[in-house]
């Protein structure tokens, strides 16, 4: 993998690293459980359920890489890009510039 010296160089990348149907369903699935997570921390004021969201977020990205992607999760070497392009990815669905 190259380095990237900027998010915008990165995105193409992460794009491409989803372009298994599935694996984006599940990206998208597993961030909104990680938003209906953070929702409950902060209502309950407990903080076990940030850790929930994590688990959720990465435990539906990491099932669609293993099984339907067939790759490495970018997080292992770009985690900070790797959890932004999550939540662009997350935005350009919900928007309609990246197909469900």
């Amino acid at each position: 993998m190259a380095g990237y010296s900027s998010f915008r160089e990165f995105y193409p990348f992460y794009l491409g690293e989803h372009a298994n149907r599935v694996c984006r369903r599940l990206h998208f699935v597993g961030s909104l459980g990680a938003l209906g997570c953070l929702a409950v921390a902060l209502v309950q004021r407990n903080p076990w359920w940030l850790l929930a969201a994590l688990v959720c977020g990465y435990a539906f990205a990491w099932i669609g890489h293993f099984f339907f992607e067939k790759n490495r999760p970018a997080t292992f070497k770009y985690p900070f890009y790797s959890f932004a392009g999550d939540w662009v990815m997350f935005k350009d669905i919900l928007t309609g510039k990246i197909r469900f």
